[in-house]
């Protein structure tokens, strides 16, 4: 048991601080807002049109594949540093990874789902 007390400390001191640094923020913030922290921010302009207004899917779908896409490739970076020690099967992981990744943005662009307009 001795092997989780730093473990076990760590979690207090972070639950702590988070305490801490809430009880701060309640005391120094101010207690009345002015009109001007509620009123719509754009762009440092005021708003020309209604700010609700509903927006294409396609920008969200474009967004989430980017998301995607990005975060697959972050996966890349770890196989190439230790790539001299997982040797030829992992050069296959790799390759059956990029292919599967490759498929799948073909894909995406063959349902239309690149598209702006």
């Amino acid at each position: 048991m001795s092997g989780y007390l730093p473990i076990v400390l760590f979690l207090i001191v972070a639950g702590g601080l988070g305490v801490v640094v809430m009880f701060v923020g309640a005391i120094v913030r101010p207690a009345k807002y002015e009109k001007v922290k509620f009123s719509v921010y754009e762009c440092g302009m005021p708003s020309l049109d209604e700010n609700r207004k509903r927006l294409n899917l396609r920008f969200y779908i474009i967004a989430m594949l980017f998301v995607i896409f990005d975060v697959e490739t972050v996966f890349l970076y770890p196989w190439a540093v230790s790539f001299d020690m997982i040797g030829l099967f992992g050069l296959i992981e790799m390759i059956l990874f990029i292919v599967i990744l490759v498929f799948g943005y073909f894909y995406a662009w063959q349902k239309g789902a690149l598209e702006w307009a």
